[in-house]
């Protein structure tokens, strides 16, 4: 089912917190709105859901019109970040809560309530209470009683942030799959942006109440339309540029930058795109942060004292702190204006 939210504004009393948001998710797309705290980015889950009043603006699901319609009849699905579920249920009575006259002491035997719990792979733990499963077996119960209703849409509502680094991988991934296996519509509300990236097939930035950018994911971190977005997608090298058509004079020599503009004075370089070599601009090392899976470098660069990030392989051959190197681009930079 397709969803568009067209020019909505909302408030909380007299503060404005939504000014004139558009935004469309495809049938079966995942579209993640992704925003620092403050930037309306709940407000906006909130009022597609039903339960915050929009000022102006409308919300149509599959072309209907639901901007007057109560949540309970929007047929959207909600996981919020916490699980929310009910302790006095057990997971069948929880996923069961979703279909309408369902009582839940027959929920374990209802064919959608089993069908359910297999998707997500809760097979065997149907009676058991909420305390009596990890966050990661919760949110995935929160997910089947969202799906329970067949909704059009599912909202999910920061749904991994509370739990460890290397389950909110995982299940995202898994959530994911489920989600575009089900062929549902969904919008994911997240301030992290890997899980923006990684999860989402279109990525809308929120700031200060507004969108200020949709695009796929790639296109987001490659051509963000402005510098805000830049260093907000990612670790983000920009430098002040002089621009001759499209070649760009910066401190890191002169950069092919297609597309500039004649009001560009700045390119964006993203750290993996430096590389240590034999040849390029001379730096000094002034910093090595070991992450595991890569290692970020801290360059000095000698002729013009500038700071810049270079990303590595940690396999590849690291220089110590002080270390003299050399430091070329990879690849085109991306230009844009302050």
């Amino acid at each position: 089912m397709s969803i568009e939210v067209n020019s909505v504004s909302a408030a909380y009393g007299t503060t404005p917190v939504l000014h004139s948001v558009s935004l469309s998710i495809e049938p079966g797309q995942i579209l993640s709105v992704l925003g620092p705290s403050g930037s309306g980015k709940s407000t906006l889950l909130r009022v597609i859901a039903g339960l915050h009043p929009l000022t102006s603006g409308s919300v149509h699901i599959a072309g209907t019109d639901v901007t007057g319609v109560p949540a309970h009849r929007r047929r959207i699905g909600l996981v919020p970040q916490d699980g929310a579920l009910f302790a006095h249920r057990d997971v069948a009575g929880n996923v069961g809560f979703g279909i309408q006259r369902l009582p839940a002491r027959h929920a374990a035997q209802h064919p959608r309530v089993k069908e359910l719990i297999a998707l997500v792979g809760l097979d065997g733990l149907e009676h058991r209470r909420p305390h009596e499963l990890s966050g990661g077996q919760q949110q995935r119960v929160a997910l089947a009683r969202a799906l329970a209703h067949d909704p059009q849409l599912v909202l999910l509502d920061e749904p991994f942030s509370a739990l460890d680094a290397g389950l909110r991988v995982r299940l995202r991934e898994e959530v994911g799959a489920i989600l575009r296996g089900q062929g549902i519509s969904t919008l994911l509300v997240t301030h992290d942006q890997e899980e923006a990236l990684s999860l989402g097939d279109s990525v809308a930035v929120t700031r200060a109440g507004r969108v200020v950018q949709t695009a796929s994911p790639a296109t987001l971190y490659r051509t963000p339309d402005d510098e805000w977005v830049a260093r907000f997608i990612g670790d983000a090298v920009i430098l002040p540029a002089l621009f001759n058509g499209n070649i760009a004079d910066c401190a890191l020599g002169s950069l092919s930058a297609p597309g500039a503009q004649p009001n560009d004075n700045l390119v964006l370089i993203r750290p993996e795109q430096l590389r240590i070599g034999d040849k390029g601009i001379a730096a000094e090392v002034t910093h090595v942060r070991y992450f595991g899976h890569d290692v970020l470098l801290s360059l000095r660069l000698v002729e013009s004292g500038v700071v810049v990030q270079a990303r590595m392989a940690p396999h590849e051959f690291l220089p110590e702190r002080g270390a003299a190197v050399m430091v070329s681009v990879v690849g085109s930079v991306h230009p844009l204006h302050s």
